[in-house]
């Protein structure tokens, strides 16, 4: 079936105004590329243009900017300031079209040939399968890490380590769209280790470089990748 896409950019960006940046978090640039571009860009390399985009109430600017930068995508828009990841996560699948669906967090970094190959790779698992971006490059204060048996499907989210660690960006069929998650989750993290523990079939697939921007730092990690890449592919 074919894919559509959703981004989550509704979170506070604290930690990056704590850094020097006074722009929303979707659009703090990475080589001059604000990130939320550099996720549309992702999806366009995976040749989907059908986007659900979810960003707090103090970045509506945000939506004026990427309608401009891309006024020809079909992108469907959710303002709401949401209480978790999870809230944001539910509300972008519940507003997409039908079908299965790929989520990208907005301070995902990665290049956009990474990107498609996921999407690719994760196409290749069964239809009804979760398909979770994973990677070896620990760049969070809080990673969850994910173990994985030998064909890939993953055994065990959370705990103090693992085999890799997931990289914020989704592949969601329906069937699992219409779950309701058990009351008292609070954070996606959460959801996904409830959907490997009871038996759904998640699997992981390995983007090499993801920056998780969550802070100055990272951008600047990202924009030394940027340039480590930028003879090939970037």
């Amino acid at each position: 079936m074919m894919m559509t896409g959703g981004i989550i950019a509704a979170g506070e960006g604290r930690r990056l105004r704590e850094g020097g940046f006074s722009v929303p978090k979707p659009l703090v640039p990475v080589g001059g590329v604000p990130l939320v571009e550099g996720v549309v860009r992702n999806f366009l390399a995976a040749n989907i243009a059908s986007l659900t985009v979810i960003v707090n109430e103090d970045e509506r600017e945000c939506v004026q900017w990427l309608a401009a930068r891309f006024p020809a995508l079909d992108i469907r828009w959710i303002v709401r300031t949401t209480a978790s990841s999870l809230e944001s996560f539910s509300r972008v699948l519940g507003a997409a079209p039908s079908g299965p669906i790929v989520v990208s967090t907005v301070d995902a970094w990665c290049r956009p040939a990474d990107f498609a190959r996921f999407v690719e790779a994760a196409r290749r698992r069964p239809p009804d399968a979760v398909v979770l971006a994973v990677t070896p490059l620990v760049d969070d204060e809080a990673p969850l890490w994910a173990t994985l048996d030998e064909h890939g499907r993953i055994q065990r989210l959370g705990g103090d380590g693992g085999d890799v660690v997931t990289a914020g960006i989704y592949v969601v069929p329906e069937r699992v769209r219409a779950l309701a998650p058990p009351p008292g989750l609070g954070w996606l993290r959460e959801f996904l280790a409830w959907l490997v523990t009871s038996g759904e079939m998640v699997y992981g697939e390995m983007i090499e470089c993801v920056v998780d921007v969550d802070r100055a730092a990272d951008v600047a990690v990202a924009e030394a990748m940027a340039r480590q890449f930028s003879g090939g592919d970037v």
